[in-house]
């Protein structure tokens, strides 16, 4: 498949979770626009995502998001050729409002809809702007709801290397600015607070498990936090406070940091990106750029406004999987659970590899 103009663009659409977000760029990647609704003010009253308030804010909100997209970009439904939306994995009313839309979109632009899974989307985030960063990578997808460590291969080939067997990271952050009485959300919250404290003031534990396994545990963390601050009556004093969010975030860092480490010497590789909301981490991007320098490794971090959920990261993936003519039947279904296929090539979502509205 071949854009036949040079104002052809692809429309993204991303409704994972609690941001709707569309974006448009050429088919050479060039982001012409990107746009993210926030829905932190609908949420942050309840302490985090509520699944309900979500697709309802979604559905209110996409159509002006993604006509928006276009008029900042400076095109019109008529130069979109193909439409990408995110099928999953996320919450399954916010996925539904998306891909839905998508599929209206594409069904009558008459043009390819492009599935892409979540997770693909936020690692393509690693390469975007920089084609030179090497495809063979460690690659640390590390979020409110993940924290996996793949090895990136040539030709969209993912291998797992480890996962979390509990929280994610982004989510014991959440659960540790809620304990701190600081508000939602809770990763860009602690980290502000993290940098007026000490972060060897408190010890908390670090959660390794086995000898040589790459998978994440942050529970047992977030349970230290709570019998500390049951122990310590003091803890609510400002330079207390700021102690002990510098200390948490510091071993959450220093796990992270050690098992991408770890990854990268087991594959060999000479690479690591690190991507998804909590690659945004002011600690976490120092301790990593200091920790590749000092070992000859490239190192990739996507923009700020590319490492929360986005539609451009969508716009990446899909751009991917329209070059290989992955297009989706208008029977395709948003999978709240959807995993990323490892160990082979991402195959076709459609057998026969058309595209377009279905014949009359």
């Amino acid at each position: 498949m071949t854009p036949g103009s040079s104002t052809d663009v692809l429309l993204a659409l991303e409704t994972s979770c609690d941001e709707t977000a569309a974006a448009v760029t050429t088919f050479e990647g060039a982001i012409l626009s990107s746009i993210v609704y926030s829905q932190i003010e609908t949420h942050a009253p309840y302490g985090g995502v509520v699944p309900e308030l979500a697709a309802r804010r979604h559905v209110e909100c996409i159509d002006h998001v993604a006509r928006k997209a276009l008029h900042d970009a400076g095109r019109t439904w008529h130069d979109v050729r193909a439409v990408a939306a995110t099928q999953g994995p996320g919450l399954a009313g916010a996925l539904l409002v998306g891909l839905n839309y998508g599929k209206a979109c594409a069904y009558g632009l008459k043009v390819p809809l492009l599935l892409v899974n979540h997770l693909e989307g936020h690692m393509a985030s690693a390469w975007m702007g920089r084609p030179e960063f090497p495809r063979e990578a460690v690659v640390l997808v590390v979020s409110g709801g993940h924290t996996h460590l793949y090895h990136a291969q040539k030709g969209a080939h993912y291998r797992l290397l480890g996962r979390t067997q509990d929280d994610a990271a982004g989510e014991a952050y959440d659960k540790a600015a809620k304990l701190l009485g600081l508000g939602y959300p809770g990763g860009p919250l602690v980290d502000r607070l993290a940098k007026q404290g000490n972060p060897r003031a408190i010890r908390f534990p670090r959660s390794m498990g086995k000898r040589g396994s790459l998978d994440f545990s942050f529970s047992g963390l977030k349970t230290s936090l709570l019998y500390y601050l049951r122990d310590h009556a003091d803890w609510r004093e400002p330079g207390r406070l700021a102690d002990i969010a510098a200390s948490f975030q510091e071993a959450i860092v220093d796990v992270l940091v050690a098992k991408t480490l770890g990854a990268a010497r087991r594959t060999g590789v000479q690479a690591i990106a690190v991507v998804g909301g909590v690659s945004a981490n002011s600690r976490l991007r120092t301790r990593l750029g200091e920790e590749c320098a000092g070992r000859d490794l490239r190192l990739s971090l996507p923009p700020m406004s590319l490492c929360t959920d986005n539609a451009a990261m969508i716009a990446a993936a899909g751009l991917e999987a329209y070059r290989t003519e992955r297009t989706a039947g208008w029977d395709a279904e948003s999978a709240a659970d959807l995993s990323l296929r490892v160990d082979a090539p991402i195959g076709p979502n459609r057998a026969d590899g058309r595209h377009g509205p279905p014949a009359a």
